[in-house]
């Protein structure tokens, strides 16, 4: 484990180093913040009838959404898609490390190091300025911070799967592309998983990828109640088991089957 720990060091300094990266993010996700912010202020001024989450608790979910958007599997790291790619990827498997868990670690230093430069700073301006409050209590905070690391491990676990799968494709931008959809508009990022249709939420529940923003988001907001919290915590944590079974599996096979040219 001490090896997965010091990666995790060495990579989360290697990402703390993109100020400027950071910054232009920051920019770009605090200025989609506000668009969204008029579109929902609208459609609450504009609706007559009760809506399932209050208007405050939409707020806090939509800066939430920006400060934390990163822990979205949105993209595979260049770098080792290039070395798949090339055949370098046997330096890898030289390694003394199991390769699964180098490169989940990996991804969670890097998706870490976003996280830390960005959503702090978006949440303090937030918080300051355009209506973001705190958690209605201890309890809620507590649940929405254990919740958070949940939708951590489940995002790196969600990209390391789609890292595994380019051991079968020349590149991984369908797969990327594909899972990206997939996660933004299912995980409530675009909209509140609680404004879609009755029948949409039995389904949207049961998938993975409202673990990663719609799970912490309302418990932050109190829309889950604190002794509520265990079965949606729960949910999130069986998914990422699941899928990091389902991520060794794969790359087990993977490995039997592939055939490194040169030397």
């Amino acid at each position: 484990m001490s090896a997965y720990v010091a990666l995790f060091k060495a990579r989360l300094r290697m990402g703390l180093q993109y100020r400027a990266a950071a910054l232009a993010g920051f920019g770009t996700q605090l200025f989609w913040g506000l668009i969204r912010l008029m579109i929902f202020d609208a459609f609450f001024r504009s609706s007559m009838t009760p809506q399932p989450i209050t208007y405050q608790q939409t707020v806090d979910y939509l800066w939430l959404t920006q400060a934390l958007l990163l822990i979205l599997p949105m993209r595979l790291e260049g770098e080792i898609q290039q070395m798949i790619r090339t055949g370098a990827v046997a330096y890898e498997l030289a390694r003394p490390t199991d390769l699964y868990w180098f490169w989940f670690f990996r991804s969670w230093a890097g998706r870490t190091a976003s996280i830390l430069l960005r959503a702090g700073p978006l949440y303090l301006i937030a918080w300051l300025f355009f209506g973001l409050k705190a958690p209605p209590s201890w309890a809620s905070a507590g649940a929405f911070l254990l919740s958070l690391f949940g939708a951590s491990a489940l995002g790196c676990a969600l990209t390391t799967l789609m890292t595994i799968s380019l051991l079968w494709t020349i590149s991984g931008e369908g797969i990327s592309r594909l899972l990206n959809i997939l996660a933004y508009v299912f995980s409530g990022s675009v909209v509140p998983l609680p404004f879609y249709p009755p029948w949409a939420q039995r389904v949207l529940n049961f998938l993975p990828f409202g673990g990663l923003m719609d799970t912490p988001f309302r418990l932050y907001s109190g829309h889950i109640p604190p002794q509520a919290c265990w079965a949606a915590i729960g949910q999130q944590f069986a998914w990422t088991v699941a899928l990091i079974l389902l991520g060794r599996w794969i790359l087990a096979r993977g490995l039997k089957r592939l055939v490194v040219q040169g030397g």
